[in-house]
């Protein structure tokens, strides 16, 4: 009746969603439900990885049932103790008496806190990094605690490279027949809820998020699978990415949060002016939100996302006023840091939010509270708008302001592909990101002169392109891009790839063309060699999406962590960080090669 929804090699998803659910953890409002995702492993042992929600759970055993087919269950690992997912764990035990728990110390004793009269299944408990065997398939066990509760374990399965990560990496958000990130407008439909969920659930916890991240990057993930919302098997780095600013309390974008509170519309006025005060001052990314009307999980997400933060409060029975009060309490439960604040507070008679607010803010780690502040009596009078406009303006000096770019090549598109050449010994490759058609059989690259492909390519006149799609992960730009085929052999335990007519290497996985070219002139083009080349094959190999510079930039390079006491400028290619406050205008990074044009300010 159901279909098998294969996610990984032998690995099922089983399953299910709630969409009448509204409110998650009977906290947090919810627009459409929430998904309680389970796993089945089939290989010569089989498994089950946690369970669901009691919401969904004859959907799941229907599921577990059509997967398993007539074969028993020999294992039952547990991830996480929480009820949403461990509500059917007794029900699947009594329905297959031959199962061994899986599990840590931490989660065996929560299982008998949780279940008085549990099924007397054989209860086996594994320490960190220790090996299951299930036969093609090892898995091993990586302990997360406080993500988000003590016992937390995460299980990766070697084999097939996948994490099957708990509460973390997950969505609020019912899926609906879409599994996959890459199957959904991700960036725009789901990151919030993403966001929101994470900052939520997780928020408090960044530095036990650090530490689960760590171990994480010391094994090759392909495929992300969390308890909620999709299932990550492309582009992993881009919600990596956010983890790594949510985590480390780093906002996401430079941006004004205005987060107000009003009675009887005289604050709400006040906001409206600061808002267009701020615009005026030219920042791009104002956000206002009233605070009695917008749930406080959603402000809370905000204040994650942006840079600052404009809190303008009544005062309400010698106090802040509730709904206020309760968000940036919020905030501290949630141990937001690294923001820049301003407080205008408002009362008719004996005004104190401020100074209740400003002590709020001082218990939270590395909160800017801007000196200038303003009371309003009441109302704000015009007498006050000097004093307001001089508070906008010291509050935003530190944000990038509208204007024009001033480099309009930076308007032009480009892809990024890997150039494959050979020397006398070995293939060669590097990452380059200018090819142009330039008439129905010619094709122009540009190279930069220290780029050792570069010299190869003017001695043997010719060369393959392979064209990366957007799925392209890291690791091929980081092998091909940031180290010289001087030094290493570039192709060394590298599989994926086949020869054309020119006897060169062409990629054969994330990308969706290769063209073979021969050199017919070449053009000094100062730091570039311009190579005019005639097209002698070209194959396209998939109908997948060709990345740009920018998705490269935006949702595939890892966004570095840079101290903040470094003042410098760093690499937007590789992340290579000079160190000082002037960069040599013909400095070329050490690593990509790339000139100050791609260097970016850091620590000013």
């Amino acid at each position: 009746m159901f279909l098998k929804r294969e996610v990984t090699k032998d690995t099922y998803y089983v399953g299910a969603s709630d969409r009448r659910l509204e409110l998650f953890e009977n906290v947090y409002p919810l627009t459409n439900g929430a998904s309680y995702n389970s796993y089945v492993i089939l290989d010569k042992k089989t498994c089950v990885l946690d369970t669901v929600d009691e919401s969904v759970s004859e959907i799941y055993f229907k599921k577990v049932k059509e997967v398993l087919g007539d074969r028993s269950l020999d294992y039952l690992i547990i991830n996480h103790m929480e009820p949403d997912h461990s509500a059917t764990i007794e029900r699947l035990l009594l329905l297959h008496p031959e199962t061994t728990v899986i599990c840590n110390s931490k989660i065996e004793a929560m299982l008998k806190n949780y279940f008085e009269d549990l099924p007397n299944n054989k209860i086996q408990i594994v320490k960190e990094l220790e090996i299951l065997n299930l036969g093609e398939h090892q898995l091993t066990f990586v302990f997360a605690p406080m993500v988000h509760w003590p016992e937390v374990m995460m299980t990766y399965d070697i084999t097939t490279k996948t994490l099957f990560s708990a509460d973390a990496f997950g969505t609020f958000g019912a899926l609906s027949g879409n599994l996959f990130a890459d199957e959904v407008n991700f960036g725009e439909e789901e990151l919030s809820e993403a966001r929101r969920y994470y900052c939520n659930i997780v928020g408090k916890y960044g530095t036990q998020v650090q530490a689960a991240l760590k171990k994480a990057a010391t094994v090759k993930i392909e495929t992300i699978c969390p308890l909620h919302g999709p299932i990550w098997r492309q582009d992993l780095s881009f919600i990596l990415n956010k983890y790594q600013y949510w985590s480390t309390y780093e906002p996401e974008e430079k941006g004004v949060l205005v987060v107000y509170s009003s009675v009887y519309g005289h604050t709400a006025l006040a906001a409206s002016i600061v808002c267009d005060e701020l615009a005026n001052c030219g920042v791009k990314g104002v956000h206002c939100y009233d605070v009695s009307k917008t749930d406080k999980s959603y402000l809370v997400a905000e204040a994650f996302k942006y840079s600052h933060l404009f809190i303008l409060s009544t005062t309400y029975n010698a106090g802040i006023f509730t709904p206020m009060e309760e968000f940036v309490n919020d905030l501290k439960y949630h141990n937001l840091q690294n923001r820049k604040v301003a407080i205008i507070e408002n009362g008719s008679w004996a005004p104190t939010a401020k100074g209740l607010l400003i002590k709020i803010f001082n218990e939270m780690n590395n909160i800017e509270i801007i000196n200038e502040s303003l009371t309003i009596k009441s109302s704000l009078k015009e007498n006050q708008m000097e004093d307001l406009k001089l508070m906008v303006k010291e509050f935003v000096k530190d944000l990038p302001h509208q204007k024009l770019d001033t480099n309009p090549l930076f308007k032009i598109n480009y892809g990024l592909f890997v150039l494959t050449t050979k020397d006398d010994a070995k293939f060669n490759g590097c990452i380059i990101n200018t090819v142009n058609q330039v008439s129905l059989d010619r094709i122009m690259i540009s190279i930069n002169k220290g780029n050792y492909s570069c010299e190869l390519l003017r001695k043997t006149k010719k060369a393959n392109i392979s064209i990366l799609t957007r799925h392209c992960p890291f690791e091929i730009f980081k092998r091909f891009g940031f180290e010289s085929g001087k030094i290493v052999n570039k192709f060394e335990c590298f599989n994926d790839f086949e020869l054309s007519s020119n006897n060169l290497p062409y990629l054969t996985k994330f990308t969706n063309a290769f063209i073979s070219l021969e050199v017919e002139d070449i053009v000094d083009l100062n730091s570039h060699y311009g190579f005019i080349c005639k097209v002698s094959e070209s194959k396209q190999l998939s109908n997948e999406e060709s990345v740009t510079y920018t998705q490269y930039l935006d949702f595939i390079k890892p966004k570095p962590v840079i101290e903040k006491d470094v003042v410098g400028y760093r690499c937007k290619i590789c992340g290579y960080v000079y160190e000082g406050k002037d960069i040599p205008k013909d400095f070329i990074c050490p690593i990509c090669k790339h000139g100050i044009e791609d260097f970016e300010k850091v620590g000013f």
